[in-house]
């Protein structure tokens, strides 16, 4: 059983919105950073959205306003929604859960912005 699972990736059109799903074990979820990351061919891998075990959360300036990260305590599920998808949003967005030195990442979901 792998750690974390994402789910949720697909095929949208620019403007449209997707809710990408983490579940991860208790472990994880009770004590451990969250968060998503992307990774668009040709370009390293950057972080999107983080929130912490209490809730606080973090995002950059190029998602800011349209990218919101939730947790599920009820679910050990981290959420990421995307609104006002831009066809730059274009990527394999993977979810990670940090502690220290520790780190459980995803095995990546596709999420394509096309018209």
């Amino acid at each position: 059983v792998q750690p974390v699972v994402e789910s949720g990736g697909g095929l949208v059109q620019p403007g449209g919105s997707l809710r990408l799903s983490c579940a991860a074990s208790r472990t994880i979820f009770n004590n451990y950073f969250m968060g998503w990351y992307r990774q668009a061919p040709g370009k390293q891998r950057e972080l999107v959205a983080s929130i912490s075990s209490g809730g606080s959360t973090h995002y950059p300036d190029s998602v800011k306003g349209r990218f919101t990260i939730s947790r599920d305590k009820s679910k050990n599920t981290v959420y990421l929604q995307m609104n006002s998808l831009k066809v730059e949003d274009t990527a394999a967005y993977y979810c990670k859960g940090w502690f220290g030195t520790l780190e459980y990442w995803g095995q990546g979901t596709q999420v394509t912005v096309s018209s």
